[in-house]
């Protein structure tokens, strides 16, 4: 989790990802934050998150993204 957190800080250092559960939902981060997010996961995990998983479930918290990254790891 301190991995995923540091890549979210890296992206943009105005939100508290540790505790923020509805990032999207609040509009805490917007559409190039996102894309910045899930490039950035591309290249430190080595997947690659389909368009379909582009869903504001899979965004709005540190947790969430944490739990799509080990699923595409082990479907990988």
């Amino acid at each position: 989790m301190d991995e995923l957190l540091e890549i979210l800080q890296d992206v943009t250092d105005e939100v508290d990802f540790k505790t923020e559960e509805h990032l999207i939902d609040d509009g805490l981060l917007n559409s190039f934050d996102i894309l910045q997010i899930i490039s950035a996961l591309d290249d430190a995990y080595g997947i690659s998150i389909p368009a379909s998983e582009i869903v504001p479930a899979n965004f709005n918290s540190a947790k969430a993204m944490l739990a799509l990254v080990n699923r595409l790891q082990q479907e990988g």
